[in-house]
């Protein structure tokens, strides 16, 4: 049985394991261009906990990045801003705060590993230099104390010889170990929260593994919190306890990543399900959706995933549904899990 939701009113985040430490409540982003109002970000609400690990998933251009980026007030200005919501960290919101009180933010209390490391780290500097630069933010030491700083950061994630490493340059480093150095610079200052952009999408699959089974030791260890941005459902099964699924700014289904796997509900959750291929299966075609993702600047009024969606009504064209319990903390936003859809 379903019932309908009302977004959850915010409530004290505990430091404890398990309880909750990050709070997104109706966050909104948008960019004002000529062309018309962009709505990258449009209305979201999740809770994250301490030592979890939570996924955000969905086709490229539905807000995934962009809602990261708005976590740490990084949006690009002077056409992106955040118009509206709460991002409670550790009970403080974000949204409220100044730039420079963001700045003792960011690095120290929630951090982000970019996508591509071989952007991420500047070339013009050695590997000693970039982990300095951070973890000068947060620790005010001399020198010696410093290295030795950057050394433990290195050798946290595995990175080979780390005392040689300090003085090599990004261009001398495969791109797995530049990855593990963006890795380092992200925990230097031992945030709360790291957000972690499809860090995987510049590796190969084998020191994909690697990085991944690296990262679970590291929250194991430190209790950290990690948003997990990927396309790929197998990373989401091997790294996160929690799953929400975004489609054009809006997250139409979230919940435990067994419920979701054997309970998709929302038609654009078993899409995406059933675009991942088979391996005990021999098909002629691959499935696919069909269609594209609507402009984010010309939304419909109704269901975004409705011109696309199989089951779609009159109803679900007009007008865009309330979020439906499915379980204690599983939810999806369709028409078809009202009691009244026939």
């Amino acid at each position: 049985m379903t019932t309908r939701t009302e977004s959850a009113s915010p409530r004290p985040a505990g430091r404890g394991p398990g309880d909750v430490i990050l709070q997104v409540r109706d966050l909104r982003t948008y960019f004002y261009t000529r062309a018309g109002i962009v709505k990258a970000v449009d209305g979201i609400d999740f809770d994250l906990r301490q030592g979890e690990t939570l996924g955000i998933v969905g086709e490229s251009g539905c807000g995934k990045s962009m809602t990261a980026r708005s976590l740490l007030r990084l949006v690009p200005k002077p056409a992106g801003r955040i118009v509206s919501g709460q991002i409670l960290l550790e009970g403080e919101d974000l949204v409220q705060k100044s730039e420079e009180e963001m700045r003792q933010v960011r690095g120290k209390r929630i951090s982000m590993i970019l996508q591509d490391p071989q952007t991420s780290l500047n070339p013009l500097y050695t590997i000693g230099n970039q982990l300095r630069e951070a973890l000068g933010q947060t620790h005010k030491e001399n020198s010696k104390s410093m290295v030795r700083r950057a050394i433990d950061a290195l050798r946290s994630v595995n990175v080979a010889a780390p005392e040689r490493r300090l003085h090599d340059y990004p261009h001398q480093m495969s791109g797995g170990m530049k990855q593990r150095v963006v890795g380092a610079i992200a925990i230097s200052c031992e945030p709360s929260v790291i957000i972690a952009d499809e860090p995987t999408t510049a590796l190969d699959v084998t020191i994909q593994l690697q990085y991944l089974r690296l990262l679970k030791e590291i929250q194991e260890h430190t209790g950290l919190a990690i948003i997990f941005i990927t396309h790929d459902f197998g990373v989401v099964a091997r790294m996160c306890d929690r799953v929400a699924v975004m489609y054009a700014g809006r997250i139409v289904e979230q919940g435990p990543v067994r419920n979701l796997f054997n309970n998709p509900s929302h038609p654009y959750t078993e899409a995406l399900m059933a675009s991942v291929p088979k391996l005990e299966e021999r098909v002629e075609w691959l499935y696919s959706i069909e269609g594209q993702p609507p402009l984010l600047r010309d939304l419909p009024p109704g269901c975004r995933f409705a011109p696309r969606c199989q089951h779609a009504r009159e109803q679900c064209l007009a007008e865009y549904p309330s979020s439906y319990r499915l379980d204690e903390d599983h939810t999806a936003d369709c028409w078809r899990l009202d009691t009244s859809w026939q």
